[in-house]
């Protein structure tokens, strides 16, 4: 597939706009409309509250159109107060997690349970996360851009590249357990380089209010935090011209190997 996709842009002359076309008619993959097909979402975060603070609104959204949510959690979240005893704030926060997963209307949640900060890249966590993307058998994968500029947690560099191999290595059966699956497209969040951005206006509340439900992170500060999330969704919205936005870049995930044209689209 990837030496056709190569071969016809070449031929048609390689632009953004040629190439989207060139991908919407080879595989399918509209970037304006890249959740039609998707049933199944796996959503992969380092710490608790990242799925709903960068794309709450979108899973709101795409949970009540029917679309199958897991929440896959890396870490304990364990490091993430100045007050609270690792330990017990460990405890605090998977509920925090259980309550606003509900309120944007996930019902299953997967933990690994690393330690907060340490997360490793390592084989043995991309087997993991491969292991549950053949499990769940997702058409979407969603996790942290790794390539954030000035992102310096390695908890979050290490998410989004660890679940990029996975979900592309999940098709080969030489690498792993469990069945092959193919993940068609991969989404990364916290991105500043997005491809889509989704319409979120009538979902701010709700991903305000499933914020909210992470007590031990944002209660204390809560209205620089509401400032902050609003600020974003206005930064994103006005790149595609709605009032509030999500944005992500998404990928399908034949382009994440030896393919220069997926910096592109």
């Amino acid at each position: 597939m990837k030496p056709l996709l190569l071969a016809r842009a070449k031929l048609r002359g390689v632009s953004p706009g040629e190439f989207r076309a060139l991908l919407k008619e080879t595989l399918g993959f509209d970037v304006e409309r890249p959740f039609d097909s998707v049933t199944r979402i796996l959503c992969v975060q380092p710490h608790p509250d990242d799925c709903e603070l960068a794309v709450g609104g979108t899973l709101a959204k795409l949970s009540r159109e029917g679309r199958g949510i897991t929440y896959l959690t890396l870490t304990d979240g364990s490091a993430g107060s100045r007050e609270i005893p690792p330990g017990e704030l460990r405890e605090i926060r998977r509920k925090e997690q259980e309550r606003a997963a509900e309120i944007i209307g996930v019902k299953k949640l997967l933990w690994l349970d690393y330690p907060d900060t340490r997360l490793p890249y390592s084989g043995e966590v991309r087997n993991e996360i491969l292991k549950i993307i053949r499990s769940e058998r997702p058409d979407l994968v969603l996790a942290p851009d790794p390539w954030l500029a000035y992102d310096v947690h390695p908890d979050h560099r290490n998410a989004g590249l660890l679940t990029g191999e996975a979900a592309f290595f999940s098709a080969l059966p030489s690498v792993g357990e469990g069945e092959p699956w193919e993940v068609r497209l991969l989404g990364f969040y916290y991105t500043d380089n997005p491809n889509h951005v989704e319409d979120v206006d009538a979902f701010l509340k709700l991903k305000l209010k499933a914020l909210k439900a992470h007590e031990s992170q944002f209660k204390s500060e809560w209205n620089s935090w509401e400032v902050f999330v609003k600020s974003v969704a206005r930064f994103y919205g006005e790149m595609a011209g709605f009032k509030y936005g999500e944005g992500l870049r998404v990928l399908p995930t034949v382009l994440f190997h030896a393919n220069p044209l997926a910096g592109v689209l």
